[in-house]
């Protein structure tokens, strides 16, 4: 009987690591750690291992394929991809093409195993991450992604600490600006739709800096005008309800994202508060339905453009040089119809 022949899941299993590594240590990929090396190694030469080094060469070689994965957000109301994130993608395919790089777009499930050597098993050289729900469940796949020693950058926020390399706009700083704007006009009782969970840390930075500039203007935060509302105008309506029916005064609302402050805006007006003489809203994102809403929407703009670009370019840097550097991109306020009377 012929003996078969020992493979790198033979190695993983006998030096207790994952198959990815097994490929990563025996190609000499710098992101394995010297001593985890010597355990694939080890396990290797006790297992009369051969490399086959045509195999490895041709993995080696760069496919110049980008993967995009979006996340479909499942919430209640099934608002599956955020639009901020589609509002990237023109940018990013621009971007890759201009650099010799094809871009792979997939859609991927929070509950699937998309973290298990996607690079390899989908000839990508590493893959750009969009959108990933709640942060606390989804950094141990982060984490499994640094393990394996796989490319990837992803949006979100850029914060001290955080895993991988990391592109984000500066939530806090577009989060005080709101907030500023909105008291500087003489609002002085502004409730916030968002989170202020470490969950969802793009929209706890943003009610930090809602925090601050209520502390540099010296008033108060009232803890009850805060109020839970993921990126949808459904949300947006339900955290607008919910404020009306607490009986809280308020003359102003910062929401987190555009979709929930059209949707407070809706509900708000067909209670009968007019916009803004009653109540003025600021929104973030400055998607294309924040123009057109009626009144036009006052709200923080992110650079689609920029963030795109960036995502491309510092994946391009971690494939080919093995140095990406996370980044805090700029944002604006926009000051329309909803705070100003035009």
């Amino acid at each position: 009987m012929v003996q078969r022949r020992p493979t790198s899941f033979d190695i993983a299993e006998l030096a207790g690591v994952s198959q990815p590594t097994v490929s990563r240590a025996l190609s000499g990929n710098s992101s394995v750690s010297a001593e985890t090396r010597a355990r694939v190694l080890a396990a290797a030469e006790r297992l009369q291992y051969k490399v086959d080094k045509n195999a490895s060469g041709l993995r080696r070689q760069h496919s110049r394929t980008l993967a995009l994965l979006f996340f479909e957000d499942l919430s209640p109301e099934d608002s599956l991809i955020n639009p901020f994130y589609l509002s990237m993608l023109g940018s990013m395919v621009r971007c890759c093409a201009a650099r010799g790089y094809d871009l792979l777009i997939s859609f991927q499930q929070l509950s699937s195993d998309w973290h298990v050597d996607y690079e390899d098993s989908r000839k990508a050289d590493g893959i750009i991450l969009l959108g990933y729900g709640d942060y606390l469940l989804y950094r141990p796949r982060l984490e499994k992604l640094i393990e394996q020693g796989t490319h990837f950058v992803r949006w979100g926020s850029p914060r001290e600490g955080e895993i991988g390399t990391t592109i984000g706009s500066d939530n806090e700083g577009g989060g005080f600006a709101a907030t500023e704007h909105l008291l500087s006009a003489g609002r002085r009782r502004i409730a916030f739709f968002g989170s202020a969970s470490p969950a969802y840390p793009e929209m706890l930075d943003r009610w930090l800096g809602y925090c601050r500039a209520h502390e540099k203007a010296e008033v108060g935060v009232d803890p009850t005008l805060r109020f839970d509302a993921l990126p949808s105008e459904e949300a947006g309506a339900r955290a607008a309800g919910d404020l009306l029916a607490s009986g809280a005064k308020f003359d102003g609302v910062f929401a987190s994202s555009d979709l929930a402050a059209i949707g407070a805006m809706r509900v708000l007006q067909e209670a009968g508060c007019r916009v803004p003489a009653d109540v003025a809203i600021v929104g973030f994102d400055d998607l294309a339905a924040a123009r057109s809403a009626r009144p036009s929407l006052t709200t923080v703009a992110q650079d689609a453009r920029l963030a795109g670009e960036s995502l491309v370019v510092a994946l391009i840097e971690a494939v080919e040089k093995s140095t990406a550097t996370s980044q805090l991109l700029p944002v604006e306020l926009k000051v329309r119809g909803s705070t100003v009377a035009g």
